[in-house]
């Protein structure tokens, strides 16, 4: 067996007795023979890396250890505080200290973090044309600013990043052709791209937004006939119910009002005016009713959270893959899906492992609010569609969405009833406490949601004022479920072990859901299932990030443009990583979600790379994965003081 990280330092005299780390409140109790001090853990790191020239990766390694942080981020301007992951202040911030009118905290999302545009990753792009094989030329002929040459194109193009492609061997033929960064396992002799006949098969994503409504959409062809006659029944001041167009059969001769289609598969009365095509249903004549919508029976399931930027559908199919039964897209801005934005739309998709998947949209007014559940409820397939009243930051706040909702209770209760009408699916809500701290909302909320027509709510347990500052509020939860009775309240907040869990489940709530849990350790899921700690090792933690890279290039795609999406993806994702500790290095069980790991070697030189808190070495696992990173490439963690340039 090889010899621990710990063991070889202390072997070369760097473990010594480093004190009563495990002792300090807020901090991860690691055993004692595993600490260690900042300047020996990147130290050692840094020697191992260079007793393996095998793993360099050519032009790129230089940049593996070029960090350089953005100014505002280095310094920690409050009162000679230690900066957040666990840095003493610089030179610079102490300067700044002497200074009260400086003095400013650097918190919260990093808005300012610089960024590279996909397209500056390829600057000779070879034409979609040749790319997508079309038998037709060029629409743009001679006018196109892209490359047609692909002799050309294969001159500058870089090295490929593997032998094998994952698209290739998933479902035989790698639509990006030449582009492909794995080209050379799918490409003949005279640079076709072959074709397994015996693998392909459908991508096994659903809900892509469709070209023709994407048209419609932007060019604004859609009618929305079912929100326009909630919406007018919320303006007269009264909850919407079921019209009688809408509940007894057309009569020929009298003139109502019918529902515009959204598609060109959809069906109306033959007493329409507008012409449609498909077959006529029970539906179009008499409109399903509340309590006649399909139920939403998800009690004692895992739930994982609606996680903006890192619940991307790659990691959604991991978590999946280690036991989650409910799974929900990230936060979608409704406006946006109104427009037909394609970045948007993707946060819709879904994959066939997901057997119980809703989405979540987020908006202010109930107009945008209520046309979007239609245009969904006609378009995409979800089993519930759920409303964000929980975002805490400034964009989304201060536009009236997100946690503004529940101080604004009359567009609250408008937005509630207007989306239930005219969805088939149910309707969930995800709330948070208050708005202030200390200032409880939910409960007072929460039997209106229930008359509204919500079928199920999550509550978390903190404020929008709160953020992360303070533990979740359990006990608050609590008395919630019997102000939501008989509606299903779900909690969500520190849940990272399985004894959190269990806890959690004495509240009475009639499930949890996880999200930066899930984050840490993806197989929270398992472990909360089979009841027990998972001292997980660091292969097999690596194995999992194969798994989502190779997950990522199947949806972001394996060309350039693919390769430093999916990349980037995975270096958010490693910011949040880098805070498990492991089972066997803890010297109490289990770890608190509000502990942060102090300065350790692990049991093998991976296990401390996957420790570190430094952005290039987040960048050097990605490389194992992925290859070396491009010359420009530029990362900045979304919600850490770290960069990577």
């Amino acid at each position: 067996m090889a010899e621990s990280a710990a063991e070889a330092l202390a072997k070369s005299g760097g473990g010594e007795d480093l004190g009563a780390g495990a002792l300090v409140p807020g901090v991860a109790p690691i055993k004692p023979r595993y600490l260690t001090t900042k300047e020996k853990f990147h130290e050692f790191l840094e020697t191992r890396e260079q007793e393996k020239p095998s793993q360099d990766t050519g032009e790129g390694n230089h940049y593996v250890h070029d960090l350089a942080e953005p100014e505002t981020k280095r310094i920690r301007l409050e009162d000679g505080q230690p900066g957040q992951l666990g840095e003493g202040p610089t030179e610079e911030a102490a300067e700044h200290l002497e200074q009260p009118q400086a003095q400013k905290r650097a918190r919260g999302q990093n808005k300012g973090r610089p960024h590279i545009k996909p397209t500056h990753y390829d600057k000779n792009r070879l034409c979609p044309s040749l790319v997508q094989e079309s038998a037709a030329k060029c629409l743009f002929g001679d006018h196109c600013r892209y490359l047609h040459d692909v002799s050309c194109y294969l001159e500058t193009k870089p090295a490929d990043l593997g032998p094998r492609c994952v698209l290739f061997e998933t479902y035989g033929r790698c639509p990006y052709g030449v582009t492909c960064r794995f080209a050379g396992a799918h490409l003949g002799p005279k640079g076709q791209n072959l074709v397994q006949e015996e693998v392909v098969q459908a991508p096994p994503v659903r809900n892509s937004l469709d070209k023709v409504l994407q048209q419609q959409l932007r060019k604004r062809k859609i009618h929305f006939e079912r929100a326009e006659q909630a919406l007018h029944q919320l303006g007269k001041g009264h909850l919407p119910g079921p019209t009688p167009s809408a509940t007894v059969p057309m009569v020929p001769g009298v003139e109502s009002a019918q529902q515009a289609p959204l598609g060109p598969c959809t069906g109306t009365p033959p007493s329409s005016p507008m012409q449609t095509c498909g077959p006529l249903t029970d539906e179009d004549i008499v409109r399903l009713r509340s309590c006649e919508k399909r139920r939403l029976d998800i009690t004692g399931k895992l739930y994982l959270a609606p996680l903006t930027t890192c619940g991307n559908l790659p990691f959604r199919r991991i978590c999946k893959r280690f036991g989650a039964d409910v799974t929900c897209g990230e936060m979608a801005v409704c406006t946006n899906l109104l427009q037909g934005q394609t970045s948007e739309w993707a946060l819709l998709k879904r994959h066939q492992c997901e057997d119980i998947f809703g989405v979540q949209l987020e908006g202010a007014f109930p107009d945008t609010m209520t046309k979007c559940a239609e245009l969904l409820n006609r378009t995409i397939e979800v089993d519930f569609v759920d409303i964000n009243v929980g975002c805490p930051i400034d964009l989304v706040y201060k536009k009236g969405g997100g946690c503004a909702l529940m101080n604004r209770s009359a567009k609250f209760q408008q937005i509630v009833c207007g989306m239930n009408q005219v969805l088939d699916v149910p309707l969930t809500v995800k709330i948070r406490t208050g708005v202030q701290d200390r200032v409880n909302l939910a409960h007072r909320l929460l039997p209106k949601l229930r008359d509204w027509g919500a079928a199920l709510v999550t509550l978390h347990g903190r404020s929008r004022e709160q953020r992360y500052t303070k533990l979740a509020d359990w006990q608050y939860i609590k008395q919630c479920v019997t102000a939501a009775s008989p509606m299903p309240l779900f909690g969500n907040g520190d849940i990272l072990s399985y004894e959190d869990a269990n806890c959690a489940m004495q509240t009475g709530v009639a499930g949890i859901m996880i999200a930066r849990g899930a984050l840490l350790k993806p197989w929270l899921f398992t472990e909360i299932k089979e009841q027990r700690h998972w001292d997980i090792s660091s292969s097999e933690r690596l194995d999992i990030l194969r798994d989502f890279t190779n997950y990522g290039l199947e949806h972001w795609g394996s060309d350039t443009q693919g390769v430093e999406k999916t990349r980037r993806f995975l270096l958010e994702w490693l910011s949040f990583l880098c805070r498990y500790v492991p089972v066997g290095l803890l010297e109490r069980l289990p770890q608190r979600i509000n502990e942060r790991p102090p300065y350790y070697l692990g049991r093998d030189y991976l296990e401390t790379l996957m420790a570190s808190q430094k952005a290039a070495d987040w960048i050097h696992i990605s490389e194992m994965l992925l290859g070396p990173v491009p010359p420009n490439f530029v990362f900045v963690p979304k919600h850490k003081a770290n960069a990577y340039k």
